[in-house]
């Protein structure tokens, strides 16, 4: 009688044990899931965040010399006056 329940007793830790590893193994692997799933998710445009920018801005506002003649060639402007 006494080995029989010391035998009940050692199977149920040993369930208690068992059941506790397999909670803990599923609640890892759902961690780890969701880990994976967030760094391999689609980029969406405005999400990341860009550092830098250009030293002096303001040197777009008006285009220089050079940059009207390079677009007056792309436009093919010269080849109309003749």
């Amino acid at each position: 009688m006494a080995g029989d329940m010391t035998t009940n007793i050692t199977y149920g830790i040993l369930l208690l044990s068992l059941g506790g590893a397999a909670w803990f193994m599923l609640k890892k692997a759902k961690a780890n899931k969701e880990a994976i799933m967030a760094e391999n998710a689609p980029k969406v445009a405005g999400d990341d965040t860009l550092e830098g920018g250009a030293k002096d801005p303001e040197q777009f506002d008006e285009p220089d010399d050079a940059a009207l003649d390079e677009m007056g060639d792309l436009l093919g402007l010269d080849d109309e006056e003749d």
